[in-house]
């Protein structure tokens, strides 16, 4: 598992270099459903002046366009980066089976970097979550971008 769960997250780091390039939080997010990749996306908050356009929100609609259905029952949810409170919600809401992140999210993380929403018992729905699945790679990337951000708003120091 640990070999397929590389091979999809490095695609969901593909997805995070187009992020990236395009001057957005380099977050990007695949969905995978029967081994095969269904759906991608990657944060474009900035470009579409929406703060919900995150690479899981427009991943989870996109798999839904893909299925013509907005259960997502036996998909897997690859995320560079740990999901926030609301791309949480989503996962449950959608009914994704599983999620894999790469880095934790020190400031908004809703996996136990700062709220814990995934183990928490839920009414309806489990979601099995793997994390720190090339954390590093994701981590490097995050860190770049903020470096390169901070000595943007510094030109002449």
């Amino acid at each position: 598992m640990l070999e397929r769960d590389e091979l999809f997250m490095k695609e969901a780091l593909k997805e995070a270099k187009r992020a990236f390039d395009a001057g957005e939080v380099p977050v990007g997010a695949v969905l995978v459903h029967q081994n095969r990749v269904i759906a991608r996306g990657h944060n474009q908050v900035e470009l579409l002046q929406d703060a919900t356009a995150h690479a899981e929100v427009l991943c989870l609609s996109a798999g839904s366009q893909a299925l013509s259905n907005w259960r997502l029952v036996e998909t897997t949810l690859y995320c560079t980066l740990e999901p926030c409170p609301m791309c949480a919600g989503a996962l449950l809401s959608a009914r994704v089976t599983r999620l894999v992140w790469g880095a934790p999210d020190l400031r908004l993380g809703a996996n136990g970097s700062w709220v814990d929403l995934l183990t928490m018992r839920h009414p309806m729905h489990a979601v099995s979550v793997t994390s720190r699945v090339l954390e590093a790679e994701a981590a490097d990337l995050m860190r770049t971008f903020f470096q390169k951000q901070r000595h943007k708003s510094r030109p002449f120091a």
